[in-house]
C-alpha cells in the first residue's frame, strides 16, 4: 500500500510490520527516519548480531539480495535486510520474483533515495499491493516555516517567528540539516524555552544581525548604516558570508518581490501561493513593496544578474567579493 510518514511510524512502533517496505523519492529525511527506526528498533541488540543485515546498493545485486532475504532468522522472530542507496542497485526490477513470494520472516528495507521507481513497471506496483511504498517528496521553501514550527513543537520547544525566518533562510529546504541543528539547540536549551535569533547565534553560529535575511530588509527600508555595517561584515568574513550566495538570496528576494506586485490586491493565499512564501512572512513583503516599487524592483534583478556575472569574471572586470558587493548595494539602495 501506499503510506504516510506518519502511519508508517505508527504501525512501527505498535510492532506492526511488513515484509517488503520501498522508501523511495526525493526527500532524503523520511527515508532516514524510517529505516533508522528499523534498524534500531525491531531486533534487540542480540538478535541484531546474526539477524540484521545492512549493504548498500552498489556493492550488491539482487541474486544476493534475494538470497540474504530467503535466510530464516536465527533465535528471532524476524530478520531483518536494509538496502541503503537501493537507486544504485542494478536491475533492480528483477526484485520482483522475490516480492512475489516474499519471506514471511523477513522485513526488506529499500532505501531508494533521489529517484522514484516507474509506476508503470511490475515491481512499485507489486510493493504497493502487497508491501509498503512510501514515496518522499521535496518540501518547497513556503512549507519549510510549517515544518520547523511543527519539529520545534515535538521537541518541546516553541520558536520566535524571526528564528524561524533565519532558519529557513540559512538552511534552505534540507531537512535533515534543518533537524540536526534544531537537535543541537534541544541539548543547550531548556526544556520548554523559546528558540529566538539569538539562541541560534549563540548555538548555531548563524548571526542574527549579520545575515543575509537582514540585508534584505535594510535594502528593502533603506537603512544605509546598517546596510554599510553588514556589507562591512561580509567582506571581512567572506567564507562564512560567499558573495555568490548572497547575490542568490537577493534575487530570490527581488523575484518574490516581483510576483508580488503581478498579484498585489489578491487575497494572501492567493498571493502566498504564486510567492512561494509563507504567511507568516507576507508581512515583510509588504512592508517592502512601500519603497521596492515594480519600476525598482525590474531594476534590481537587472542590477543582481549584472553583478552574478561579474562576480565571475565576465567583462573582464575586477572581481574583489566585497567591493562589488559594496557596489551592488549601493546601487539597489539608490
Amino acid at each position: 500500500m501506499a503510506a504516510t510518514y506518519e502511519s508508517i511510524m505508527s504501525d512501527l512502533k505498535a510492532g506492526k510490520f511488513a515484509n517488503i517496505y520501498l522508501l523511495q523519492g526525493e526527500e532524503p529525511y523520511y527515508i532516514d527516519q524510517i529505516s533508522g527506526y528499523i534498524e534500531d528498533h525491531v531486533l534487540t541488540p542480540d538478535e541484531r548480531i546474526f539477524n540484521q543485515t545492512v549493504v548498500y546498493g552498489k556493492d550488491t545485486d539482487v541474486r544476493n539480495l534475494d538470497m540474504m532475504a530467503r535466510r530464516f532468522p536465527a533465535m528471532a522472530k524476524y530478520q531483518v535486510v536494509i538496502v541503503k542507496e537501493a537507486q544504485e542497485l542494478k536491475k533492480i526490477d528483477d526484485l520482483v520474483y522475490y516480492v512475489q513470494k516474499p519471506q514471511k520472516t523477513t522485513i526488506l528495507v529499500l532505501c531508494h533515495k533521489y529517484k522514484t521507481l516507474d509506476k508503470r513497471k511490475k515491481l512499485a506496483a507489486l510493493i504497493e499491493k502487497t508491501g509498503v511504498l512510501f514515496t518522499s517528496a521535496k518540501l518547497y521553501e513556503n512549507k519549510i516555516p510549517a515544518w520547523i514550527e511543527s519539529y520545534v513543537k515535538g521537541i518541546g520547544f516553541t520558536i520566535d517567528p524571526r528564528a524561524t525566518r533565519l532558519l529557513t533562510e540559512y538552511l534552505g529546504t534540507d531537512l535533515s540539516k534543518i533537524s540536526n541543528e534544531l537537535d543541537k539547540l534541544a541539548i543547550a536549551l531548556p526544556k520548554g524555552a523559546q528558540v529566538t535569533p539569538e539562541a541560534i547565534q549563540d548555538n548555531i553560529g548563524i548571526s542574527k544581525d549579520y545575515n543575509n535575511f537582514e540585508l534584505q530588509k535594510v535594502i528593502s527600508t533603506g537603512n544605509v548604516e546598517k546596510a554599510a555595517r553588514i556589507v562591512a561584515h561580509f567582506a571581512k568574513n567572506q567564507k562564512d558570508n560567499p558573495l555568490v550566495l548572497t547575490i542568490t538570496s537577493l534575487y530570490g528576494f527581488y523575484s518574490k518581490m516581483l510576483v508580488y506586485w503581478q498579484y498585489a490586491g489578491k487575497d494572501t493565499n492567493t498571493q502566498c501561493a504564486a510567492m512561494g512564501c509563507s504567511p507568516y512572512f507576507l508581512r515583510d513583503y509588504q512592508d517592502a513593496a512601500k519603497r521596492l516599487t515594480l519600476p525598482k524592483t525590474v531594476a534590481g534583478i537587472s542590477l543582481l544578474r549584472e553583478y552574478d556575472l561579474r562576480s565571475k569574471g565576465v567583462g573582464n572586470v575586477s572581481t574583489d567579493a566585497g567591493a562589488l558587493l559594496q557596489e551592488l548595494v549601493f546601487k539597489l539602495m539608490h
